[in-house]
């Protein structure tokens, strides 16, 4: 069972765009409904690992412009996916 965290960044939420909310939202439920490792599948979320100081994590993205970075804790019975930051990435 997967379970998704939001704590880390409500506060940012209310500064990003209301499409990506939504979009962020979707995965998340699509995460606790199907699991991790099955939405990871999903091609149009780029869920990929990160590298160099962000290696552990991992980013999804939301739309061109921004993206979620998110890492994975299990205590056993539950599969935490824990939300760190979503951001406007710069390429």
């Amino acid at each position: 069972m997967d379970k998704v965290i939001f704590d880390k960044i409500q506060k940012h939420l209310k500064k990003v765009p209301a499409y990506v909310v939504d979009k962020l939202v979707a995965w998340a439920m699509s995460v606790e409904m199907k699991g991790l490792r099955e939405v990871r599948k999903i091609p149009g979320y780029h869920d990929e690992p990160l590298k160099g100081q962000r290696q552990g994590q991992r980013s999804i993205r939301l739309s061109k412009s921004y993206r979620a970075i998110y890492i994975e804790e299990d205590d056993g019975t539950i599969n935490l996916v824990i939300l760190e930051e979503v951001n406007k990435h710069e390429y």
